[in-house]
């Protein structure tokens, strides 16, 4: 699977950039076939211009022709000079239009000493070098008159005339971009998930391994025949039996609560809490675990209003399991502070330890279910990776919030946001 997976990111990079190319490459054709089109009707309605002329000029004179060769003879007369600059204007705008070519122009009618005969107000001399020139009268023509028309450049009209192509394009580029993102982060998600998935197996079959063990050993030795006779070490295995029996009930009762806070069925019972009673209640209960170790536990309650709305076996569990963290992730002997300080309408709960600290992935995912920081070399620390998630799911069930600062090595900070009454 380690194999596979990246492989399966790289194909599917590898097809989207393909895809991605020839989409580009496909609009990149279009546009210059656009072009080139484009080229070609400027062609064509120049020589609708010329042709427009001739039956203009043939009009007006009452001209008729039996047959090309007789009307290119009649033609030889035809000058500029004998149009109005109206009829100029019309000829080359319909002309124009009818092969498909609406960029804005100028144009001016010269003749062979180059002399203006007819031209548009905004022709300039400027223009010539970039307009189009075509001869408009025949080859056996006295007069060899030239029309010159300067089409003012649309950089966007290409643009314009593919814009739905290359709209439909970019969009359909875009969600197949946006299916592979979507994709790859799933397979992501789902990797991260089986990860998770096989450290909690392993941490529960670990944490049940335990007491099971501890209590198959106090049945074998239940049934030994020196114990048997003896009643004080009846009631020693049977007390061990049943401790490691609470533990794993413990335990069990953990993923049931971590489930129920998912399906949202965990009801709370509000009443009027003191803040203070109930830390210190915690803390009295954490004391003799706390000299253990050797540490320190310190009280800063110097909030003025410490009441609350909150649920008081839930609250007890959120301090008891932020205070058991701070006991837990020590490498030394624990230095743990708890403060309580007012920060406008609401109460502050802050919990300062020295313990080994969070790098800043470990401060983005700690609130995860089931997932566990890496403790070092502290190899003593059990559990599911439930507390934490536990406690941020009840501060938020209490309208309250909770944020991390941490800093490797020099301990963690957990505060506590929470509305008083």
């Amino acid at each position: 699977m380690k194999r596979v997976f990246p492989l399966i990111v790289v194909l599917i990079s590898l097809s989207v950039l393909g895809i991605i190319f020839i989409q580009m490459s496909w609009i990149k054709n279009a546009i210059d076939l656009r072009k080139q089109q484009h080229d070609q009707d400027v062609e064509h309605g120049i020589n609708q211009i010329r042709e427009s002329f001739y039956d203009r000029f043939a009009v007006k004179n009452g001209l008729t022709f039996n047959d090309e060769n007789s009307r290119m003879y009649y033609m030889k007369d035809f000058s500029a000079n004998l149009l109005t600059e109206e009829e100029i204007r019309q000829i080359i705008n319909q002309s124009l239009h009818r092969a498909n070519v609406h960029n804005k122009y100028d144009y001016v009618i010269m003749d062979i000493f180059r002399n203006t005969i007819r031209n548009s107000k905004g022709f300039k001399n400027e223009y010539i070098p970039n307009a189009i020139n075509t001869q408009i009268t025949t080859e056996n023509s006295p007069y060899k008159e030239t029309l010159l028309l300067y089409f003012y450049e649309d950089n966007n009209y290409v643009l314009h005339q593919l814009g739905w192509v290359i709209a439909a394009s970019i969009l359909f580029t875009m969600v197949i971009i946006s299916a592979f993102w979507l994709t790859v982060r799933t397979m992501f998600t789902q990797k991260k998930l089986s990860e998770i998935k096989s450290d909690f197996i392993n941490n529960m079959t670990h944490e049940l391994k335990t007491p099971l063990a501890t209590i198959s050993l106090a049945i074998d030795a239940l049934t030994n025949e020196k114990v048997i006779h003896d009643t004080s070490k009846i009631k020693y295995y049977s007390g061990m039996i049943k401790e490691e029996n609470k533990r794993m009930n413990k335990q069990v009762e953990k993923i049931l609560q971590a489930a129920r806070i998912e399906r949202q069925e965990i009801s709370l019972n509000l009443q009027q809490l003191d803040v203070h009673e109930i830390i210190r209640k915690v803390a009295d209960n954490l004391e003799l675990q706390i000299q253990e170790k050797h540490g320190r536990l310190a009280l800063s309650l110097t909030a003025q209003n410490q009441i609350i709305n909150a649920d008081e076996v839930h609250f007890s569990n959120i301090i008891f399991n932020l205070l058991d963290n701070a006991i837990k992730y020590s490498n030394e002997s624990p230095r743990i502070e708890v403060e309580t300080l007012m920060n406008g309408n609401a109460l502050l709960i802050k919990v300062k330890d020295n313990g080994i600290g969070m790098n800043k992935e470990t401060q983005n995912r700690i609130f995860e279910k089931f997932y566990r920081a890496h403790t070092g070399n502290i190899h003593n620390v059990k559990g599911f990776g439930l507390g934490l998630s536990y406690v941020k799911a009840m501060v938020e069930a209490h309208n309250g919030k909770i944020k991390v600062e941490s800093v490797v090595g020099k301990g963690s900070i957990f505060t506590i946001t929470l509305p008083i009454v």
